[in-house]
């Protein structure tokens, strides 16, 4: 009994030695990133609390919901046409597709990199903007460069409600992006088969379908078992820096790689100056399915909330 006591103790001061020690390592790490980050705006929206935080020449826009910050979208304030991400760079992978499209959907305006970017590239297109929260529109204008034009509007609505009179309207895109986020994950009700079935409605019959969402995720294969029973096949693109991952699909049967690898070729130098590497995305875009085919498709009564539940 002795010897387990003191066993107990050794134990004890051993954590209290280890939880000291990592407290002393991460407090310079911490002081500094309190000194050199300077919080420029804040606010509560409907949805969220909302942090704009400059580091330099970076400014960030950050997410606070339920487990902690989580960074929108960056820029670099000295040359705000390059994406910082690489998420937002994968997500023009979606061009090898469809490089010249004419009329485009983005739901979630974020800091407004991605339509920005569009309406750079395709400066005659008609850019729709989705967002639900009337407070990101607002970040967005005022600290990160996104300004509207006759041709790209936004629409605060929730992007659910705006496809669904899309449908009715019988509005057709030929590029569409989904990169929703709420600060915790991508909404629920933007992830099941009736929503996706809606969105496959409003593609033109060449159009492409881009949606980001995360590689290293609990709900990783429901999200590919879903999207493979609405639309087939697609790109699975991952890229081994990112913990996001892209699926690009569309209504037409997918290109050979070696179609990829001559429109990356094309279109290469007009996304220079946004720092876009799409020579490299060919080689990563994968149709080989690595998930679990079993998992259940993710549904309007069977949503991310029940697996968060379940798990």
């Amino acid at each position: 009994m002795k010897a387990r006591q003191n066993y107990d103790r050794a134990l004890k001061r051993a954590i209290i030695l280890l939880a000291v020690l990592v407290c002393v390592l991460l407090l310079p790490v911490l002081f500094s990133l309190s000194a050199d980050a300077d919080v420029i705006h804040e606010e509560r929206s409907l949805y969220r609390d909302i942090t704009v935080v400059q580091n330099g020449h970076r400014r960030c826009l950050i997410f606070n919901v339920r487990i902690g910050d989580r960074n929108q979208t960056c820029v670099d304030v000295n040359e705000p046409e390059k994406l910082v991400f690489s998420y937002t760079r994968m997500s023009f992978a979606g061009l090898l597709l469809r490089s010249q499209p004419k009329r485009i959907l983005v739901a979630g305006l974020g800091g407004g990199g991605i339509p920005m970017t569009l309406a750079g590239l395709y400066p005659d297109a008609k850019i729709d903007v989705v967002e639900i929260d009337g407070a990101v529109a607002r970040v967005a204008k005022e600290y990160f460069f996104f300004e509207e034009s006759d041709n790209m509007k936004v629409t605060v609505m929730d992007a659910w409600v705006f496809i669904k009179r899309a449908v009715l309207d019988d509005v057709k895109y030929d590029y569409i992006v989904l990169d929703a986020f709420t600060g915790n994950y991508i909404p629920e009700h933007l992830l099941t088969r009736e929503f996706l079935q809606e969105v496959k409605q409003v593609m033109a019959p060449h159009g492409v379908l881009v949606a980001n969402t995360f590689s290293t995720s609990k709900f990783y294969d429901h999200e590919s078992v879903t999207y493979q029973k609405v639309f087939g096949e697609f790109f699975n693109f991952k890229m081994p820096a990112s913990g996001n991952r892209i699926i690009i699909t569309r209504l037409l049967p997918l290109p050979e790689r070696g179609e990829l690898i001559s429109e990356a070729q094309v279109i290469a130098a007009s996304l220079e100056k946004y720092d876009v590497p799409i020579l490299e995305y060919p080689a990563q875009m994968s149709t080989v399915v690595d998930w679990d085919m079993s998992r259940r498709v993710l549904t309007d009564q069977f949503s991310p909330i029940n697996l968060l539940r379940d798990n």
